[in-house]
């Protein structure tokens, strides 16, 4: 037998003036001989965070039967073209969680830890890794970037936080290390930069000069692009033009803001890249985020839609009163009802974004089929900052999770035995998390 297809290294880049651009899985980086499970669907495991601040209206979230053919509750109708994809969690807990974090501090630091963050106004931050962080050094040898910790918020924003406890704790759920919280970036022009910039030490001046002649980091590109699509089978070559195209567009929405934004700002060196809309900024980031895992710039990513106690406005939806005040709504009908608003609204992005991962292929089947995703907040009801019952649901997964269903756990169930399940089915093993106390039943497929 002769095989005459071309085989590409998986990490293959195409260069040009300050920019090392990945490809994403071409047929041809499958080795000639791969057998059909190789080829398959889940072969790359990936893992997503989202989180939402503040808590949520408990009783517009939850189902209200156990098991499959749940009716779908009003925040969750965004996904409803995802249910079968999909596993709502319902009755977990950080509230066992030993010592006291703080009412906003101590659910945001515990979602991924499972554990309370030590009480300090200074540099002295202590909690634990984070599970995103745990997979990343499982995952993170076969990426260039290990993780990517992105949010709509800049930490220089905040303003109130917990009495005696540093801002630090509710800006960021990613832990590097028990004493290294990991900031939030939040601007898309320094993600799309650091996924897609200057690889071989171009400088900053080099950058500017590109960006003030609008020009594209991919016209340095264009005889790479043509050398290699020359070798490239038709499947391939459509697959390289539909991610260079959304490459292409993501950078384009990036200087279309700070074209808008440049009569507003001082003269400065790195272009400053956030929409004034927050829907605009938020799809810009989950694009950013495709595109590192398209490209396989990374395999786990942490999103905060914002921080705890943010005071984020949403007059666009008709809630126009700040959001961490309403989110105490002493049961007020009128301040349920914005909370539901913000809350839908969020679901409504994260929609978006899986639908771009369901509808990018990869293998067999679609960047989604190799991502679990965790969507959720650090507390339930934000009145009382609730830690005993997590609004958590799982997306995706490609067949490792037992996904079409709600299920309800005993009150007090550990977060952490999610924790535990999460990262075997990504393939770390590991005894505990945080208070875990076994494996949760019911989510691996």
């Amino acid at each position: 037998m002769i095989v005459v297809r071309r085989h590409l290294p998986r990490r293959t880049v195409l260069r040009g003036l300050g920019t090392a651009v990945a490809l994403p899985l071409l047929d041809a980086m499958v080795p000639a001989f791969a057998s059909a499970a190789q080829q398959a669907v889940g072969t790359v495991r990936r893992f997503g965070v989202v989180y939402v601040p503040n808590g949520v209206n408990m009783a517009d979230w939850t189902p209200a039967t156990e098991g499959r053919g749940y009716a779908l509750p009003r925040i969750l109708t965004p996904l409803a073209p995802f249910r079968d994809r999909m596993l709502v969690l319902s009755g977990l807990s950080t509230n066992g969680v030993e010592g006291s974090g703080g009412a906003h501090a101590g659910p945001s630091t515990k979602f991924l830890t499972s554990t309370n963050p030590r009480r300090t106004f200074g540099s002295q931050v202590e909690a634990a890794t984070s599970i995103d962080q745990i997979a990343a050094d499982a995952l993170g040898a076969e990426t260039p970037i290990a993780s990517l910790e992105v949010g709509l918020e800049s930490f220089e924003s905040v303003g109130s936080c917990d009495v005696g406890f540093s801002c630090a704790y509710t800006s960021t759920i990613a832990w590097r290390t028990p004493t290294t919280p990991l900031p939030m970036e939040h601007d898309p022009r320094a993600v799309f930069q650091r996924l897609l910039g200057d690889a071989g030490g171009t400088d900053a001046a080099t950058r500017s000069a590109r960006a003030a002649n609008d020009r594209s980091i991919l016209d340095s590109l264009t005889s790479a692009v043509s050398r290699l699509g020359g070798t490239l089978g038709p499947r391939d070559r459509a697959k390289l033009a539909e991610y260079l195209d959304a490459v292409r567009d993501v950078e384009r929405r990036i200087q279309n803001v700070e074209r808008r934004n440049a009569g507003d700002l001082p003269a400065i060196a790195q272009p400053i890249g956030v929409p004034p809309s927050f829907e605009e900024h938020a799809r810009l980031m989950f694009d950013l985020q495709l595109i590192a895992y398209q490209a396989d710039l990374t395999r786990v990513v942490t999103f905060m839609v914002a921080r705890e106690f943010s005071g984020r406005t949403y007059p666009e939806i008709g809630a126009p009163d700040a959001h961490h005040p309403t989110s105490h709504h002493e049961n007020l009908p009128a301040r349920l009802e914005k909370i539901s608003r913000i809350n839908t609204f969020h679901a409504a992005l994260f929609a978006y974004y899986l639908e771009r991962l369901a509808t990018t292929p990869e293998g067999n089947g679609s960047l989604l089929d190799s991502t679990i995703l965790l969507y959720g907040a650090g507390m339930g009801d934000g009145n009382d900052h609730d830690t005993r019952r997590l609004p958590i649901l799982l997306v995706g997964g490609g067949g490792r999770i037992a996904a079409g269903r709600h299920l309800v756990y005993p009150a007090g169930t550990p977060l952490a035995n999610l924790h535990l399940v999460l990262l075997e089915r990504l393939g770390v093993r590991t005894d505990a998390v945080g208070n875990s106390t076994g494996p949760l039943d019911g989510v691996a497929a």
